[in-house]
């Protein structure tokens, strides 16, 4: 059943992208809803800074507007699209010689009904993208991409212009790598608590 309602979510995606080609250019609004968020968090999660990261997802949406023509259609948009963030936030650490920046982490604007539960999500959250932050860049993109934005194995490969086994091994050791790290900051914890 699920995998029907995407295949119809990417014709329909298909249908879309058809519409903006042939001029009806208020069907591009579609695109941009649907991506916008997704394309800001893979930005953060590469270390863009909130003003960076909004400023290249809304590049991104206009250069994908002016390329569309140019995509192919057997193919992801949505690979497509995280491609030319990818490429934009690359070109901004070229332009600044910046190799790396911290971002901040997300903040949780979800509100629940117990504010204790919704506070200690929102820590978890925070000591989780801190952890994420710490590792290389390269485990730290395959997991967003994987996790955050579900994209398969091959169209991770597709959007870094890396090898499909690379992908895999990179995954692999970040999850291992992250684990090991969660671990760490458990028994720190731990230490703490039972020195108070």
């Amino acid at each position: 059943m699920e995998e029907c309602v995407d295949r119809n979510e990417k014709n329909y995606e298909k249908q879309q992208i058809l519409r903006v080609l042939e001029g009806h250019k208020e069907d591009y609004a579609f695109l941009v809803n649907r991506y916008k968020n997704k394309i800001y968090g893979v930005l953060r999660g590469m270390g863009a800074d909130h003003q960076d990261a909004q400023d290249l997802t809304q590049e991104t949406f206009i250069k994908a507007y002016r390329k569309l023509a140019s995509h192919d259609p057997s193919k992801s948009f949505a690979a497509w699209l995280y491609t030319i963030a990818a490429n934009l936030l690359k070109d901004l650490w070229r332009k600044t010689r910046q190799t790396e920046r911290l971002a901040d982490p997300p903040t949780d604007p979800s509100v629940g009904y117990d504010p204790e539960e919704t506070l200690l999500q929102t820590e978890h959250r925070t000591e989780l993208q801190i952890l994420i932050h710490q590792l290389p860049p390269n485990y730290r993109i395959v997991l967003l991409l994987r996790y955050t934005n579900d994209l398969s194995y091959e169209e991770i490969s597709e959007v870094l212009d890396v090898p499909l086994n690379k992908i895999q091994n990179d995954l692999y050791r970040a999850k291992k790598r992250l684990k090991q790290m969660i671990t760490i900051e458990e028994v720190r914890n731990d230490a703490l608590l039972k020195s108070r």
